[in-house]
């Protein structure tokens, strides 16, 4: 690639579940009234990119975080299935709480960073392989906004800079942030979790600080 690139992937605003720490995987809360807010502050920041494409997940979640940015832009949005959040099996609509009670083991290996395939749904390698063929399919532009999801931006992320996806070495986007790549030969990570000031990640208890977040 000649043509120097610039992605940035753009996690949804807060839903309901966030706030609960529940698990979403790809059930479709939307945003409540403080996602709905960050969506129409995070638009003004994006729009300063100056960004020729705006692709979305289809869940309602990331086309709601989407729609103030097309407003401000006068993009059009596209959607892509591809761009789903990661899907997490029997974890889903449960809270972290529940998850470590009814599934133990299960929890053990999440907090530790590694990847859990027994609950069911992907892996990371398959949420990375399907978000890059997305990726692949897009038109070049200069600045590309992809509203997507944590898991899913943390796999892509992983795959086009060449990090494991067991553990992940950068850490969760919190809701409304971004991160920042770059390509003219090769990906280059310019930011992570930039977005609105503020808190970058919400405050936890110590028990619920986990080094990977897919709720």
């Amino acid at each position: 690639m000649t043509t120097p690139r610039r992605v940035l992937l753009l996690r949804h605003g807060r839903t309901r579940w966030n706030a609960e720490h529940r698990f979403q995987g790809q059930a479709d809360p939307p945003l409540d009234d403080v996602g709905r807010a960050q969506a129409y502050e995070v638009a003004g920041l994006v729009a300063a990119f100056r960004p020729e494409v705006l692709v979305s997940s289809d869940a309602n979640r990331a086309l709601q975080t989407a729609a103030p940015i097309g407003e401000v832009t006068g993009l059009q949005i596209k959607t892509d299935p591809r761009l789903r959040e990661r899907s997490l099996g029997h974890w889903e609509g449960l809270t972290r709480d529940e998850v470590a009670e009814r599934f133990p083991d299960e929890y053990a290996d999440w907090v530790a960073g590694r990847d859990v395939s027994r609950r069911g749904g992907e892996t990371r390698a398959e949420v990375a392989e399907r978000a890059c063929a997305a990726l692949d399919d897009l038109p070049m532009a200069d600045v590309t906004v992809i509203v997507t999801h944590s898991a899913t931006a943390m796999a892509l992320c992983a795959a086009l800079l060449g990090l494991p996806q067991e553990p992940h070495v950068l850490g969760p986007l919190a809701n409304c942030h971004w991160t920042e790549l770059r390509s003219d030969s090769r990906w280059q990570l310019r930011a992570h979790n930039a977005g609105p000031p503020g808190p970058v990640i919400p405050r936890l208890a110590p028990d619920e600080d986990v080094p990977d977040a897919e709720a």
